[in-house]
């Protein structure tokens, strides 16, 4: 394989490796599975008769929330712990 073909190989994985973490730390994606984590566990909730399940429905949604935001704080101190940075 030449050398061109190599360096467009790595720019199109670095790429994909780019869309990838975007996908992973957006606004969007967060919003999307907190609203999912909402509507399922509300029905969940609904068919096996919790009383207030619209609001019971939120404990996990907000505990998702608060993991999300939290992990990168967790991350960052464990990869200095483990890498020593």
């Amino acid at each position: 394989m030449d050398i061109e073909k190599e360096i467009n190989l790595i720019k199109e994985r670095n790429k994909k490796v780019e869309a990838d973490k975007a996908w992973e730390t957006s606004i969007f994606r967060i919003g999307f599975i907190i609203v999912i984590t909402y509507i399922i566990t509300a029905v969940v909730f609904y068919f096996i008769g919790v009383k207030n399940f619209l609001l019971s429905a939120l404990i996990p949604t907000v505990g998702y929330y608060v993991s999300t935001q939290s992990l990168p704080f967790v991350k960052n101190w464990w990869s200095k712990k483990v890498y020593k940075k």
